[in-house]
């Protein structure tokens, strides 16, 4: 049927035909969509383009070619639930595809997608069929027939060399018209299709509707093209837009295990090296192991997610994306006990997705340290807890069967995963194997109420960009008028930071205006701009436009459409008009502090990898001129003196008086340069770099043409730097904190406010000085007495509270019930604490060798304990617990928890509890 091809050939021959056909070849973007709020993962091919799509961006090229990253585990796009189920689903996957940014259109698209598969790939063209668009909807106003039918794509098909012309069908809005947004871009699709032949029909031999678009897996679809020329807008209006797009899409796994004829994904050789470890580790042949295929299929396809995520710097945590890594890696860890894997073994098959992917996607290998350690490190973390998770689940699955019931209660599922790190999906999973379900939205719900979770996935909502088509209009009649150049506003925020010109367009209320009032809020257009558009963690600049007679106190600025950047302020003073002459200035004293804390950044980044290690990434960061602060990955708390260290780094850094070298290259040239990419950042195919060149250097020649001198750091970063380390000051952390888990974040002053934290602590040293009665230098031996005197006196509380307690309590053993032939007590102690209760429990039991069972609370503290003939009469002593309304666990013959009830109630419930649990 084809030629045997590799998966990784199979990706090259793709991007290499559309090379030859004058495409650029453009790197996956990460996981992590750069700058796009409206998505939590990178759910398909368009994310990377949609900026272009919208108008808010332009590239310097209109074809391009890629294989892109991509995530679908939550909101509209989410996969969870079938991978494992099939041989087509993943969590992650690739989408390989070709763009058109205004250049070619459906003739070439539809003739390069034939070409390649039937004379590149050798596919058969009698099994292979296209479908166009005819519409089949009253949605919009107007009614069916909105959209002309597509006869132009079905006409294109029928030319094509071999094409079968009755293997043109025609489907409507749901198959074959493609929606970037409820509203904005969008346009009829044509799909290709494959007949994999009668013995790959899961239907066989039942009444089923067997066909393109059917109910069966015979007919496969290969690749999406995306035509898009209209615009919707939110009245239903459908308008063309001003230049047509190309948008393909083709799904890597399933087109490869076409061109290898296996009839399951999994069966490719991209999963080939993980399914071989797995076989090794339980010792399974491949007959055993296709017989229970599905703990394969989800162990494989999660290790792969959880290997890309680490790798784009997604660790497991439990809120927003760092949940759904942990979520799949434990999901993954459960499905290998069914298979007989019970210690650590994903690190072992995220090796074999390294070895798979590493020549691609280089990111892999790089943190191969990072993915293997944080595999480990969730599936011990998991491990410890699971049991107990577990079999709490099922006790609550048995309850809902008791009552007839079908669904948990998601708040339950939630106190799950609060209490034993037991994911909803794990229980979704545990719960449907036993035929009864779990609800989500309460889940969620008690989730949001807890603020664990930063929020999941959805498709995309507002895109921003949607005045954009008003400025593009606004730019194209200011070049038509020789305003502006065919760029647009010409953008440097780098050299020139006071720039002079007229003012080109004034809008006020979303419509534009010859002059404005004073107080109007107002978006200024002039023909250049120094004004730092907020990007990279960087906030935007402010500052002032003036003229003769009036001024514009400017609060940010934005890209409004490509190459259109307006300036978004307040009047202060007169009325400005369009044609005054303008002079555009940033506030200098503001960006200087901002610049202080950039640099800084990077320094700081590099400090962390010598103290911490390299999988100390970036996580996210935000640069403001009041101060700085700096995600990154790392499991642990940092001690004092790593962060000691680390500041000390810094400053010797900035002492240095290190030269900061700013260079533009290729993003290609850059990477392999080894400079660093950034969480989460959005980069082109021309990127900044900043070098801060080792002490030494003159940075007067590019750091690559620098005999001898090497880069103390070399990132992509498109923000505003120094020209010397030495500028910034000084470099104060001010808290070292978790920020998600797995995610801690330091915050730091630099320069005017490093200055006014040593003031302020400074002040503040000497006023405990003086409380104290001592020199500033006396200051920790004063305290360090205080404190062992506060340490005696409390020492001395807590023993007259012990026997207080003790005292009590040896009066209220004369109140023992006797349940079912067992001691019982339930009482409370005021005024103790965890250890006096732990070291009453052990006087009960001393009391009560035999048939003992008691309940000891103190505020909200409970703690159960029975004797060990009681545990084997069925009964633990975390049922205690929870029975009279607390939560908690432990050990059968001792548990701890808490109880928020009423305590009298709560304890006049432990007699009943008692008899009902023991046999």
């Amino acid at each position: 049927m084809s030629k045997k091809l590799t998966g990784n050939q199979i990706r090259q021959d793709f991007i290499d035909f559309f090379v030859e056909r004058g495409h650029t070849a453009v790197p996956s973007m990460s996981l992590v969509p750069g700058g796009d709020a409206t998505l939590l993962f990178t759910n398909s091919g368009m994310v990377q383009f949609k900026d272009v799509f919208i108008g808010t961006d332009k590239k310097p090229y209109t074809r391009a070619v890629d294989s892109q990253k991509c995530m679908r585990v939550a909101g509209k796009h989410n996969d969870l639930e079938d991978v494992g189920r099939d041989d087509t689903h993943h969590t992650f996957f690739e989408m390989l595809g070709n763009w058109s940014f205004g250049d070619y259109y459906k003739k070439e698209a539809i003739a390069w997608s034939w070409q390649l598969l039937t004379e590149v790939w050798g596919l058969p063209k009698d099994k292979l069929y296209a479908t166009c668009f005819e519409d089949d909807s009253a949605a919009y106003p107007g009614g069916k027939g909105n959209v002309p039918r597509d006869d132009e794509a079905g006409d294109i098909w029928k030319e094509q060399p071999g094409f079968d012309p009755s293997h043109v069908l025609f489907f409507g809005r749901k198959e074959n018209f493609w929606q970037m947004a409820e509203f904005g871009p969008c346009g009829p699709c044509s799909e290709i299709h494959i007949d994999l032949g009668e013995e790959r029909d899961n239907l066989r031999g039942r009444e089923h509707r067997c066909g393109v678009n059917g109910e069966c897996t015979r007919f496969l679809e290969l690749w999406n093209n995306v035509f898009i020329q209209y615009n919707l807008f939110e009245d239903g209006r459908l308008e063309p837009l001003p230049a047509k797009h190309v948008d393909t899409g083709m799904g890597f796994e399933r087109i490869v295990s076409v061109l290898q004829g296996v009839d399951s994904n999994y069966k490719t050789d991209l999963f080939t090296g993980s399914l071989d470890v797995l076989r090794s580790l339980t010792g399974h042949s491949e007959k055993e192991m296709l017989a229970d295929f599905t703990p394969y299929r989800v162990i494989c396809d999660h290790a792969r997610s959880a290997a890309f995520l680490i790798a784009d710097g997604v660790v497991p945590g439990n809120g927003g994306r760092n949940y759904v890594t942990r979520m799949i890696i434990r999901r993954a860890a459960r499905f290998g006990t069914k298979i007989g894997l019970n210690q650590p073994f994903l690190a072992k098959v995220a090796e074999a997705v390294i070895a798979q992917y590493g020549g691609f996607y280089p990111e892999l290998e790089k943190n191969r340290a990072t993915i293997l350690d944080n595999l480990t490190r969730e599936e011990v973390r998991f491990a410890r807890t699971v049991e107990a998770g577990t079999a709490h689940l099922e006790n609550l699955l048995s309850e809902l069967r008791a009552a007839n019931a079908k669904v948990l209660d998601g708040h339950k599922a939630f106190d799950l995963y609060a209490t034993y790190g037991l994911p909803f999906e794990i229980s979704r999973d545990i719960a449907r194997e036993q035929g009864l379900d779990v609800d989500e939205a309460g889940f969620n719900a008690a989730k949001e109420e807890h603020s664990v979770a930063s929020g999941g996935g959805k498709a995309m909502g507002k895109l921003g960009g949607e005045d954009s088509e008003f400025f593009a209009g606004i730019l194209k009649d200011l070049q038509a008028k020789g305003k502006l150049g065919k760029d647009g506003v010409v953008y440097d925020p780098y050299t020139s930071t006071q720039v002079e010109g007229e003012i080109l367009a004034l809008v006020v209320n979303g419509e534009a205006v010859s002059s404005a009032s004073l107080d109007d809020q107002v978006e200024v257009i002039l023909p250049k701009t120094g004004f730092y558009i907020e990007a990279g963690g960087q906030v935007g600049d402010e500052g002032y436009i003036r003229g003769e007679d009036w001024e514009i106190e400017i609060s940010a600025v934005r890209r409004a459409s490509a190459g259109v950047i307006a300036h978004i302020g307040q009047v202060i003073s007169g009325q400005p008009k369009v044609g005054d002459k303008a002079t555009a200035e940033v506030d200098m004293v503001r960006r200087h502090n901002i610049m202080r804390n950039h640099t800084a950044t990077h320094l700081l980044h590099k400090a962390l990898h010598e103290v911490l290690g390299d999988h100390a990434r970036q996580a996210g960061s935000l640069v403001a001129p009041t101060h700085l602060r700096f995600d990154f990955t790392q499991p642990d708390a940092m001690t004092p003196e790593q962060i000691e260290r680390v500041e000390k780094m810094v400053n010797e850094a900035i002492a240095e008086d290190m030269p900061v070298h700013k260079e533009v290259k290729s993003l290609d040239e850059a990477r392999k340069e080894g400079a660093m990419a950034l969480f989460g950042e959005k980069y082109g195919e021309v990127v900044r770099t900043i070098s801060i060149l080792d002490a030494g250097s003159s940075g007067a020649k590019p750091p690559m043409e620098q005999d001898g001198q090497s880069k103390y750091s070399y990132e992509l970063c498109g923000g505003t730097h120094l020209e010397r380390t030495s500028d910034i000051g000084a470099f104060l952390i001010v808290s070292e904190g978790s920020a998600a888990a797995g995610i801690r974040r330091i915050e730091a002053v630099t320069g005017r406010g490093a200055y006014e934290l040593i003031q302020k602590r400074f002040k503040t040293l000497k006023q405990t000085a003086g409380a104290l009665k001592s020199s500033v230098d006396e200051v920790p031996l004063k305290v360090e007495a205080l404190q062992d005197e506060v340490s005696d006196l409390k020492k001395q509380l807590a023993d007259l509270r012990t026997q207080s307690a003790l005292s009590a309590f040896n009066a209220m053993l004369s109140n023992v019930q006797t349940v079912k032939d067992v001691n019982t007590l339930g009482v409370e102690i005021p005024n103790a604490d965890v250890d006096t209760l732990r070291s009453l429990a052990d006087k009960f039991r001393e009391k009560h060798p035999k048939n003992g069972a008691a309940v000891l609370v103190t505020g909200s503290t409970v703690i159960a304990v029975l004797t060990e003939d009681v545990v084997k009469r069925g009964v633990k002593a975390g049922d205690l617990i929870t029975g009279i309304g607390g939560k908690g666990g432990g050990r059968p013959n001792l548990a701890q928890g808490s109880l928020m009830d009423n305590v009298k109630e709560a304890l006049a419930k432990l007699p009943k509890v008692l008899e009902e649990k023991l046999k």
